[in-house]
């Protein structure tokens, strides 16, 4: 299982993106935290801003995909996307985000 972070604006556009790639299969689960706030640079100039966290957790098989429906989605020219490996995952949900999981829509 693999996990990944991104951020959006605003909790509707969290939720919407959220709600989107669970309905196609494109990972499991995503919560949604927030707001967060994110101190980063950006165009030479320090920026502080008002975000909400996307957490996506999804099969090795759903990567591709899954990543190239968020960068297609997102509203930032530069979109965080960090994907990183579970190093354990408990049997159960394993099991369960098989079954749920697919590359097609539901």
């Amino acid at each position: 299982m693999l996990i990944a972070w991104t951020t959006l604006p605003s909790v509707e556009a969290a939720n919407q993106l959220a709600a989107d790639v669970v309905a196609q299969g494109l990972a499991a689960c995503v919560q949604v935290d927030g707001p967060v706030t994110s101190h980063y640079r950006w165009e030479g100039k320090v920026e502080q801003t008002e975000e909400f966290r996307l957490c996506f957790k999804f099969l090795d098989s759903q990567q591709a995909a899954l990543e190239a429906h968020v960068r297609s989605a997102h509203s930032y020219d530069t979109p965080e996307w960090i994907v990183v490996r579970a190093e354990h995952v408990g049997e159960k949900y394993l099991s369960w985000a098989q079954a749920v999981s697919t590359s097609s829509p539901l």
